[in-house]
């Protein structure tokens, strides 16, 4: 079972056309498809029983919030209080999975340091260009996340997990700021299903259950296959053996925040770009207007406040560009023109502009490993130094009692 997934006509001539001129399929096999429809109807169960007990039970938001910040803190061993059903997210949480290969996972942490900022512009851009599907954009209007002036600080929340998790050891450390962040984007994701699940607006029939296993996949590809292949342009020449590291990576952080990552995860670029491909020829094409009231409030949250003055607005200005820049890249073009944003040509130019040098330093550290030390230390601190300074004072909250906004 699952929802309806119809191939669009203009995609299986597409479709058709490749596969006679190439031998290269598309579309993924019938299996997968029917794998990614079901998908669209699967949640997160061992984590739903736990924020059904607590965040939405008798003991209430706040109570739980701090429960999981002691076991957190301590080990769930350590608190009596926790209730079984945490007892059971912990105990799922973290047991490594036999598959896991701790070599590719740092091989894939360390393409997402040589990407840094680049990796979450285009990650943003890509998912933009998703919310043409009301099975994504009501879920993310209705919670605020994206939505308005606090679209900026739920991107600094999403940065802020980037960060750590690409961190050296980081997801595989016990007890690291990466595997407590990954934890609480987990039971937020839950809180933020179990709500909007119930709410009017979403439509079960038509779309299964919010933040789907589905599409938790899709945003896996958008940290791996979709960046992999589309950085190629600005110059980050990711290899053949890099691209399944990062897909290994991505595996295993989809398993942290709660994603089957089983039989329809990718094991190949090819089935990645497959499974895109799938999803863009079955679009649905029904948010109606809230794809532009997410879309639209994205990109202008960079403009800078009318009391900024300075090299600091002259930056704030620069970063707006840059990611104007990448959605005139990384936004299918139909799909970009039903939006009005900035024009991103003076982004586009300053990303093209430098595509050589970057080319240049890929080719170097192939050659001297100290280039890619240097190219990974460089990059993590430019994107540290420009989240700190958009964060200034406010706190990521990875908040999983808030309530949603309509």
């Amino acid at each position: 079972m699952g929802v309806e997934l119809t191939v669009s006509p203009q995609h299986q001539r597409v479709r058709d056309t490749v596969r006679r001129l190439t031998r290269f399929d598309l579309l993924p096999t019938p299996e997968i498809q029917a794998s990614f429809a079901a998908g669209h109807t699967a949640g997160d169960p061992v984590a739903e029983r736990f924020v059904a007990q607590t965040y939405h039970g008798e003991m209430g938001g706040k109570r739980a919030a701090e429960l999981l910040d002691e076991a957190l803190r301590v080990g769930v061993a350590g608190v009596p209080d926790a209730p079984e059903s945490m007892r059971e997210l912990f105990a799922e949480f973290e047991t490594i999975p036999d598959w896991v290969d701790p070599e590719l996972i740092e091989q894939g942490a360390a393409v997402w340091r040589r990407w840094g900022y680049s990796l979450g512009a285009v990650g943003n851009a890509g998912t933009m260009d998703t919310y043409t599907e009301a099975s994504l954009a009501v879920p993310l209007s209705l919670s605020g996340g994206y939505a308005g002036a606090s679209a900026l600080h739920r991107y600094l929340e999403t940065s802020r997990w980037w960060l750590e998790v690409c961190e050296p050891g980081a997801v595989l450390t016990p007890g690291s700021r990466a595997r407590e962040v990954s934890l609480k984007v987990r039971v937020m994701h839950v809180s933020v299903r179990a709500r909007v699940a119930e709410h009017p607006e979403w439509n079960a029939v038509e779309h299964g259950l919010p933040i789907s296993q589905s599409e938790m996949m899709l945003t896996l590809l958008g940290g791996s296959v979709g960046p992999g292949l589309g950085l190629y342009a600005l110059g980050f020449l990711t290899s053949p053996s890099e691209l399944r590291a990062v897909l290994h990576f991505n595996r295993y952080l989809g398993h942290l925040v709660g994603c089957n990552v089983g039989e329809m995860f990718p094991e190949t670029t090819a089935d990645g770009v497959r499974l895109l491909y799938y999803f863009d020829a079955t679009r649905k094409h029904d948010s109606g207007p809230l794809g532009p009231e997410l879309v639209e409030g994205f990109v202008p949250s960079f403009q800078p406040a009318p009391t900024v003055r300075g090299s600091a607005r002259s930056r704030a200005r620069l970063h707006l560009q840059l990611q104007a820049g990448y959605t005139r890249l990384f936004m299918l073009p139909w799909n970009r023109r039903k939006y009005r944003l900035p024009s991103g040509l003076p982004g586009l130019a300053m990303l093209v502009a430098r595509a050589p040098f970057i080319a240049a330093i890929e080719i170097l550290r192939r050659v001297f490993p100290a280039v890619d030390r240097a190219q990974q230390s460089i990059s993590m601190r430019s994107w540290r130094r420009w989240h700190a300074w958009h964060l200034g004072q406010r706190e990521e909250a990875f908040d999983a009692t808030r309530a949603l906004r309509r």
